[in-house]
């Protein structure tokens, strides 16, 4: 299959601690055409050091199909409507990909 280079898209990471903020974030950033879908991954598990402790948390992934450009706008929309002091957002550069999916989030994510 066909692919474009697709420096110009990104899908980026955060997580949440419930299922109830996962599905708000997620329609909050599709609603405000910041990502075109946002895939929710329940039941992870998070070890990291917080505030001089380790942390284990049970947490949901949600990643973000975006273009480039929206990601510091992104990342501003995530830490006002997160529930964590600082909220992980991470961006994953998409190199290439189906030139029709590709098409599809430019439709959505309005530049």
């Amino acid at each position: 299959m066909a692919s474009i280079g697709s420096s110009e898209y990104s899908a980026c990471v955060t997580t949440v601690s419930t299922d109830e903020e996962a599905r708000k974030l997620a329609r909050s950033i599709v609603e405000s055409h910041l990502g075109a879908c946002v895939n929710i991954i329940p039941n992870i598990r998070s070890i990291y050091e917080w505030k001089s402790a380790i942390q284990e948390d049970n947490e949901f992934i949600l990643m973000i199909k975006t273009r480039k450009e929206f990601v510091p706008k992104l990342i501003e929309f995530v830490k006002a409507n997160h529930s964590y002091e600082v909220p992980e957002l991470i961006e994953l550069p998409i190199n290439s990909g189906n030139p029709d999916y590709l098409k599809w989030i430019d439709g959505i994510v309005k530049q």
